[in-house]
């Protein structure tokens, strides 16, 4: 059999969690960030996630914040430690407590084919600094809504006067 610290290491671990508004457009989102992030950016605003911090986010972790946390509709993993685990912690979400959002802002590059069945939200790329958040035009980042298992860049939601844009000069 084995030991407990083997079994905690299939879950990945989290500093906090709160209530956001911003981070997803039209959602009240629990945003939950993940440590023992892989992918360093320089000028990351957390840069305390590199480092194994916190407390496991296992199943029971998960009901409590559920229990803590009133009034959202979107769970959020701000960070992407274990791919694994995430995805096994968002399928416990998915399960567990239904009609809520799955999202997550990872540093790949592209929407990684696990994450296109559980997530309803992908958010790519690492922070690159001189490009900006996904707040600035000329970020590299994007923000994608999968539905349907179609993924639809959302990106230009979180520019000011977004309503300027359509989808051929984006």
């Amino acid at each position: 059999m084995r030991n407990m610290q083997d079994i905690m290491l299939n879950y990945p671990k989290y500093v906090e969690g709160k209530i956001v508004f911003e981070e997803i457009p039209d959602c009240v989102t629990l945003a939950v960030t993940i440590s023992n992030c892989p992918f360093h950016c320089i000028g990351c605003h957390s840069s305390y996630l590199r480092d194994n911090v916190g407390k496991y986010l296992d199943n029971c972790e998960i009901d409590l914040l559920f229990r803590k946390n009133k009034g959202f509709n979107c769970f959020l993993f701000l960070g992407d430690s274990h791919k694994t685990d995430v995805v096994n912690s968002a399928k416990y979400i998915k399960e567990n407590y239904k009609g809520i959002k799955l999202a997550i802002y990872s540093g790949y590059d592209t929407i990684l084919p696990e994450y296109q069945t559980v997530f309803d939200y992908v958010k790519t790329g690492k922070f690159v600094e001189e490009n900006g958040p996904l707040s600035s035009t000329t970020t590299n980042q994007r923000l994608y809504e999968i539905k349907d298992g179609k993924e639809t860049d959302i990106t230009y939601r979180f520019w000011k006067n977004y309503s300027i844009y359509t989808y051929d000069n984006l």
